[in-house]
């Protein structure tokens, strides 16, 4: 099918009573798919086999620090926002070994991780979560390359969907990560919903995903199908809970770190790590070594950290950042403002999920807003005393 252009010539059309059939297909291809599914009263990722285990019919409310899944009027397959899981989970584990070794008679034989990652097929992948797998790609698999996630990224298939609503807590389209699809994907999906009809418009993106649509029964696309594309796409736009300004959120960040308004929002923050545990980007984390009782056998493993925590600036005199107020301001300078001078781009993607999960609501885009202002009147007092 080759690389993807606009028109109906390049977009096809899948019924949704053959959706099946992508399962069937990805199954076939080798791949283990991971989608949407509602479990412990949430929508979540896990592994899936058929279409009966996503989320028919279910959507979900949210809010600063607040959670609920709820039905929809119709049997809507992705019509729900994101959820307390990132993709970044599968690519990046929360817990990974990285090596073990053993002690002999003769020295000690290093073990290394296994070789052969698994191929998963990531179904249901929103536009803000293609940013955010495109950002930890800088992160893991740029100049100094960590050999485990780059395995599971270069298996991995990505099917993307579009989004028909925007959360509450959603502020995507400020950041230029969504709701539209990219083109950095391998199929895209956008569900069409209407009278008497339940379809899905298919886009190939890659030859990966051209070798998955071949198994499919597509028909051509119309003009139609793809203008109600748009009008899905324009109504997530139009709906976005949240807006947040960035073209002066750098400097803003890294010029002002003694504003009052970073005492207000510590006050608040437990400092749980909830934020940072829920973001699709956030990469923190630490190593520890784990002995077995023997002594013969050690393994080395690393697991999630988070800048929350007192315990990560931890050196030979004490903690670097004691207080929670240093370690929220590190977090939110880094997340908007250095990780720019790190990256290339700012380590967030809109996907709100760092204030639903929060436990005291603490809203991100309430506080960059909260410290511009603060920030202005004290320019404007400074300047008056000239």
């Amino acid at each position: 099918m080759g690389a993807p252009e606009e028109g109906p010539a390049r977009h096809y059309l899948l019924a949704r009573a053959d959706f099946q059939s992508l399962f069937d297909a990805l199954a076939r291809e080798g791949y283990t798919t991971l989608g949407p599914t509602v479990r412990d009263a949430a929508i979540v990722y896990a592994e899936i086999r058929n279409v009966e285990d996503l989320p028919i019919g279910w959507t979900d409310r949210q809010g600063p620090g607040t959670y609920r899944i709820e039905r929809r009027k119709d049997d809507a397959l992705f019509g729900y926002n994101v959820g307390p899981h990132s993709w970044k989970g599968y690519l990046y584990p929360s817990r990974e070994r990285l090596w073990a070794a053993h002690r002999s008679p003769s020295g000690f034989t290093v073990e290394p991780p296994e070789a052969a990652p698994p191929r998963y097929a990531f179904l249901g992948v929103r536009a803000c979560e293609l940013q955010a797998i495109a950002i930890q790609d800088r992160v893991f698999d740029g100049p100094y390359a960590d050999p485990a996630y780059r395995a599971r990224r270069a298996s991995s298939l990505r099917i993307a969907v579009q989004c028909g609503q925007a959360g509450p807590t959603c502020f995507c389209a400020s950041m230029g990560t969504g709701p539209r699809v990219g083109p950095d994907h391998d199929l895209a999906l956008t569900e069409l919903l209407g009278p008497g009809s339940h379809r899905f418009l298919v886009q190939v993106g890659s030859p990966r995903g051209a070798a998955i649509a071949d198994r499919l029964p597509l028909r051509p696309a119309t003009e139609e199908d793809l203008r109600a594309r748009d009008a899905l796409v324009d109504q997530a736009t139009s709906s976005m809970g949240r807006s947040l300004r960035t073209d002066d959120v750098h400097d803003l960040l890294l010029g002002n770190p003694g504003l009052h308004r970073w005492e207000e929002v510590a006050r608040r923050c437990l400092a749980c790590t909830n934020c940072t545990l829920a973001c699709p980007t956030c990469f923190c984390s630490t190593t520890e070594e784990v002995p077995d009782l023997s002594g013969d056998r050690v393994e080395r493993w690393r697991r999630w950290d988070s800048c929350f925590t007192l315990a990560f600036t931890q050196l030979g005199k004490g903690s670097v950042r004691r207080s929670p107020t240093s370690r929220y301001r590190q977090w939110l300078t880094h997340k908007l403002a250095s990780w720019q001078d790190q990256f290339g781009s700012s380590g967030c993607v809109g996907c709100g999920r760092c204030i639903t999960w929060c436990p005291v609501g603490i809203d991100l885009t309430e506080e960059v807003a909260a410290l511009r202002e603060e920030s202005s009147a004290k320019t404007a007092v400074s300047g008056g005393e000239r």
